[in-house]
């Protein structure tokens, strides 16, 4: 390596870097799990409060967020689809 990549200050992130093992998932599940009704009564209050998050949060965990839908036109006019022809001679709008 002539560029001098071998020394460029990076380091490695073996064993630091992506999912945690299952190990450690199960170790923060285990400490968190007594907090389980402090936080759903927390959630509770601020419901009932009318706070905006806590009703947001609420309904993207029981009904999921909702599907985003982007309408594609121009001037309201649809854009136009275009015609794919296929060697063997056969047509498909995409």
């Amino acid at each position: 390596m002539a560029d001098g990549r071998r020394n460029n200050g990076g380091h490695s992130t073996k064993g630091k870097a992506g999912r945690p093992s299952k190990a450690d998932e199960q170790k923060l599940i285990e400490k968190l799990s007594p907090l389980e009704p402090k936080a759903h009564q927390a959630l509770k209050n601020a419901i009932a409060e009318q706070e905006p998050w806590a009703v947001k949060l609420y309904f993207e965990y029981m009904y999921g967020k909702p599907r985003q839908q982007l309408d594609v036109t121009s001037d309201d006019r649809p854009f136009p689809t275009p015609i794919i022809v296929f060697p063997d001679g056969t047509e498909t709008k995409s």
